[in-house]
Parts: structure tokens; C-alpha cells; sequence
């Protein structure tokens, strides 16, 4: 009796409910009914991990295990607080309706782990996956793949003029239901640049090659400096990217410039008001790996619901496509429909 006096009011009323339910002859664990100390909302589920999704909100270093596993590993907020209070804790977390990938190349989990210094240190704070891997070699493949749930066949880095794709991307599919959609290049100098200049590469940019949008892309798909106006005025788009050029992304300079390139990038982020409203999510990955490790990369996730989460649910570039989805209420698209949920891997409150 005394720990139920110690609970919060919102535990104490969600206790009432389940009181209420048993003396009215029903089952708490009956479907649809939450159990005792268990609260459920959209992707999540509080204290057990079901299918790869993450279900607690940590606030502690992570446990980890010896053998990769379909979950999750997730520290609880304290040893002695009530397990309902997870579940509270869940229910309240803010909803994800903006997603911001952020896309380096050509270096493996160990390499960008080791390398990465502020970068790690935001996915030890927040949330990484350590078995995400990335679809093929080379790059243009990769960034078709979290575009549009498919590689189109496409096995080079050839331009738009090469590569004519029909067919939708997640940015042109958040655009038709009524969503807000960019990518973010940096050294590009016009928007929607269909060929390569300087360090500004358009097999990154994958929005250039799919011809139905072109339209769209003209109008969304812009200059670095756009990037900057949105973060301080709160309108990053619904479904975004961010594009460093060839030697900010690491391709031609180190991983070291890599990192002090996206921590810039982030202190404006972490103090912009989509981040701080809880409705912006950050995934930053690699296109692929050096052809060194089996191309598995190192996938971070920055949400403020989340803290020291580790994923060890296999994940692939078609996760995120289908993260795109989720967050932005758009159709899954191509084999995003088919792949592991990130939305579910790391617990996040989606549309």
C-alpha cells in the first residue's frame, strides 16, 4: 500500500481503471485491455519486447549482450520505480511527424564508432543500431533505396540523365498527402542540380533522378543554406535530408571532418524549435561501408523520448524508407513495406 501511495497520480488513475475492470468481471489481460503495469500506444509497448521493438524508456547505460538478438536493449529509469511508470513515461512521449536523414559514406560501424567521436557520443546518449546494414556498392544504389524502398536496378553512380526513374519517392509521396518534404545539399548551387560540380555529388542527391517529381524537386530540393533558415524559424520538413558534399559526407577527407561537420549541423538542430517540440527525429547513417565489413554501418537515431538504446534488430537502408513512411503517414513504398520497423526498434511514437 505504501508503494501505491508513492506512485504518481497518473499511475494511481490507470490503477483505478484496472481495479474498476476486475470488480465489473473483467480481464485486464482480456484484448484491448492493458495489463497491470503495462500501458501500450502505437508502436510501443511498456516491459517486454516483442518482434524487435524496443518497449521501455531508459535513462541509463545500456545492457548489452553477447550474440546479436531480435530486441532492443533497454536500460529502466531506476531499479526501484514502479514498472507502470514506463508505460506512463510511453504514452506521453512526444509524436515523431519530422524526420531528418543525414547521410555519410563509405565507412564501416567499427571505423565511424572509433572515428566519430561527437557522433558516437550522441548515439551512446540517445539510440544506435549495431546490426543496420547498408543495401549494396556503390552509393547512388543506396540513397535510391531509402528514397524509394528500391534500388531500380540501378548498380553505378550514373547521373539523372542515365537514370530516369518513374515512380514515387518518400518526398514525393509526403508532398501528396499533404506533408512537407526537402533535402538539404550542401555544396550545391542551385536547386535540384542535375549534375555533379565541384564537391557537391548528384549520385547523393537521390530526389534528382525520379523524372515524375522533378517539379517538386525543383522547388524543395535546395541549397545548404535553406537548411539553416528552417531549423531557426521550426519548419524542417516533414520528410528531410541532409547532404554533406564530398568532404564533409567523408568520402575525400577524413571521418574526423565528417564528425565536427555534423556536430555543427546538430548544435543548431538541438536548439531549433522542431527539435525541442519533441517532433523531429535525426538519423544519421552511411551510404555504405569500404567494402571491409559486410557493409554494415553505424545507423544513429536522436529523439529526445530516447536514452542509451541499442538495437540489435537487423535493419537495413529499406528500415528507413519505411521510417519515412511511418513518421510522415505515407504509404510504405517498395520494400520498405516488407522491412523491420525502425518506428518499433526504438520505440518511437509515430502518426
Amino acid at each position: 500500500m505504501r508503494r501505491v501511495l508513492e506512485m504518481s497520480p497518473a499511475v494511481t488513475r490507470l490503477l483505478g481503471v484496472l481495479a474498476c475492470a476486475l470488480v465489473a468481471g473483467g480481464c485486464v489481460g482480456a484484448p484491448g485491455a492493458p495489463s497491470a503495469g503495462t500501458a501500450t500506444s502505437g508502436n510501443s509497448t511498456s516491459g517486454t519486447a516483442t518482434s524487435g521493438t524496443a518497449t521501455s524508456r531508459p535513462r541509463s547505460g545500456p545492457v548489452t549482450t553477447t550474440t546479436p538478438a531480435p530486441t532492443s536493449t533497454l536500460a529502466s529509469t531506476s531499479s526501484t520505480a514502479p514498472p507502470a511508470r514506463a508505460g506512463v513515461a510511453a504514452l506521453t512521449a512526444p509524436v515523431v511527424t519530422k524526420l531528418l536523414v543525414v547521410v555519410v559514406e563509405n565507412h564501416s560501424l567499427a571505423q565511424m564508432r572509433s572515428a566519430m567521436p561527437y557522433t558516437y557520443s550522441l548515439a551512446q546518449r540517445y539510440g544506435y543500431a549495431d546490426h543496420y546494414t547498408a543495401t549494396r556498392h556503390p552509393s547512388l544504389p543506396n540513397y535510391l533505396a531509402i528514397a524509394s524502398g528500391s534500388t531500380h536496378g540501378v548498380t553505378d553512380d550514373g547521373g539523372p540523365a542515365v537514370h530516369r526513374l518513374h515512380g514515387p519517392s518518400v518526398f514525393g509521396s509526403a508532398l501528396a498527402r499533404g506533408r512537407t518534404a526537402g533535402i538539404y545539399l550542401d555544396a550545391m548551387t542551385t536547386p535540384c542540380r542535375l549534375t555533379a560540380a565541384g564537391r557537391y555529388a548528384v549520385k547523393h542527391n537521390p530526389w534528382a533522378y525520379f523524372v515524375d517529381e522533378r517539379a517538386a524537386c525543383g522547388r524543395y530540393d535546395q541549397p545548404l543554406a535553406a537548411f539553416d533558415r528552417a531549423v531557426r524559424a521550426g519548419t524542417l520538413p516533414d520528410a528531410g535530408m541532409l547532404v554533406p558534399d564530398l568532404c564533409h559526407d567523408a568520402h575525400d577527407c577524413s571521418l574526423a571532418t565528417a564528425d565536427q561537420w555534423f556536430r555543427a549541423r546538430m548544435a543548431q538542430v538541438l536548439t531549433g524549435p522542431d527539435w525541442r517540440s519533441g517532433r523531429l527525429a535525426v538519423v544519421l547513417t552511411a551510404d555504405e561501408d569500404d567494402r571491409t565489413a559486410g557493409n554494415r554501418v553505424l545507423t544513429v537515431v536522436a529523439h529526445p523520448s530516447l536514452s542509451h538504446v541499442v538495437v540489435h534488430t537487423p535493419l537495413t537502408h529499406y528500415s528507413l524508407t519505411r521510417l519515412y513512411a511511418e513518421v510522415t503517414g505515407t504509404p510504405r513504398l517498395g520494400e520498405g513495406a516488407r522491412a523491420p520497423s525502425m518506428a518499433a526498434a526504438f520505440a518511437l511514437r509515430t502518426r
